[in-house]
């Protein structure tokens, strides 16, 4: 053979052999890759399904900032926007965890629209390795407003019970005193009366608030006549309308059922019924009227409680609702007045899927719209007097 030739045949063999070997390095370096990709993807996915076990907002932050995996409760809270960091102050948060290594616990203001609060929300940082960073949120913000309520609100009982406990401290001395006086011990008693039972309404209303307030506020459910309770919170409200000279005036205009607690939807009435006699002046009116309306394509029944007192101004309208709020402390306080029966009514209405709301003018009067939703079924039948049960 030609020596050319063979240098020639060697030459190819030589680079088929380093071709082959090229191939199969590539095959073996793509089989790699194919597997690491595999890889990525299960572990993508067994990340996502620990996050979302996370009650917290969870993400998982990659090397270029870009946004591996997050949750649900993520998303709520802003951490990611698309496949990006959610705000500039976590994302700085972030580099400086994945530069330095070390995590961070604390406080991150997120703004939210220009103009409005920032929420603090406390995170957790933490780097997952050298190139991504685990990030975990709460928003502790609504706590905090119900520990400010509570606060608030133990705060209030307190300073509400004192002074019946006082006076009533102070009025039990002074009948020790004038024992030997009657006309001064029937006086002390009358006082001593009227202060006991201002404490007993007293607690007796913040038993039932804290009911209201839990998860099952109501104690029964029944078909209940709208009319009934307008003719029992009247019934109820007679004696201290007649103490004022007040007119009590009942306009039944609709016949309505509601689904309900009957007892609670009648303290709800009442306590509008004789709102409206402490604000109102001496020989005045206070009118109840029952409607039947239909807003939003549902029908509702409304309980409208109208005097013409002293009214209630603009900025004090959205207050009134609150807890231990009153409008004119000395009058509340001169008629037996909590500052709970208000608060009370509100919760009811919710609690019946309802909604109350005033309308007021200072000197021309007030007007509450207590409005539950009509049941629909069929009216309960009544059993006839010659009926044997």
């Amino acid at each position: 053979m030609h020596p050319a030739l063979a240098g020639l045949i060697g030459a190819g063999v030589a680079l088929l052999g380093c071709l082959f070997f090229y191939l199969m390095h590539r095959g073996r370096e793509g089989w790699r890759q194919l597997e690491a990709r595999r890889n990525a993807e299960a572990m993508s996915r067994e990340l996502r399904e620990v996050l979302e076990l996370i009650p917290s907002g969870a993400v998982m932050v990659g090397p270029d900032d870009e946004i591996l995996s997050s949750n649900e409760q993520a998303a709520v809270l802003n951490l990611a926007r698309g496949n990006r960091v959610g705000f500039p102050e976590l994302l700085e948060r972030v580099r400086e965890v994945r530069a330095t290594g070390e995590g961070y616990r604390g406080p991150i203001l997120r703004e939210q629209l220009p103009g409005n609060k920032a929420i603090e929300l406390q995170v957790r940082l933490a780097p997952f390795d050298s190139e991504r960073v685990l990030v975990l949120a709460e928003d502790e913000s609504s706590q905090r407003r119900v520990d400010a309520v509570r606060r608030d609100f133990v705060a209030n009982i307190s300073h509400e019970l004192k002074t019946p406990i006082g006076a009533v401290s102070v009025l039990a001395e002074a009948v020790e005193a004038a024992h030997d006086d009657p006309e001064a011990v029937r006086r002390f008693a009358t006082k001593l009366q009227i202060e006991t039972a201002r404490l007993a309404e007293l607690i007796n209303q913040i038993i039932d608030l804290s009911r209201l307030q839990s998860e099952d506020p109501m104690l029964a459910s029944e078909i209940v006549d709208v009319n009934d309770i307008v003719t029992e919170a009247v019934s109820r409200s007679r004696e201290r309308a007649t103490q004022r000279e007040v007119s009590l005036i009942v306009a039944r205009t609709s016949e309505a059922f509601v689904l309900g607690d009957r007892w609670q939807l009648t303290d709800a009435v009442t306590n509008l019924v004789q709102n409206a006699i402490n604000y109102s002046d001496e020989r005045a009116r206070v009118t109840i009227s029952v409607a039947a309306v239909e807003r939003d394509a549902d029908r509702h029944v409304e309980i409208r409680v109208s005097d013409n007192g002293i009214g209630i101004k603009p900025e004090e309208q959205e207050r009134i609702f609150e807890r231990f709020y009153r409008v004119d402390y000395g009058r509340s306080r001169a008629s037996g007045g909590t500052g709970l029966g208000l608060s009370i009514v509100r919760h009811i209405a919710v609690a019946h899927g309802g909604t109350i709301r005033v309308w007021s003018r200072p000197g021309q009067g007030s007007t509450f719209t207590l409005s539950l939703p009509t049941y629909l079924g069929p009216a309960p039948q009544e059993e006839d007097e010659g009926d044997v049960a």
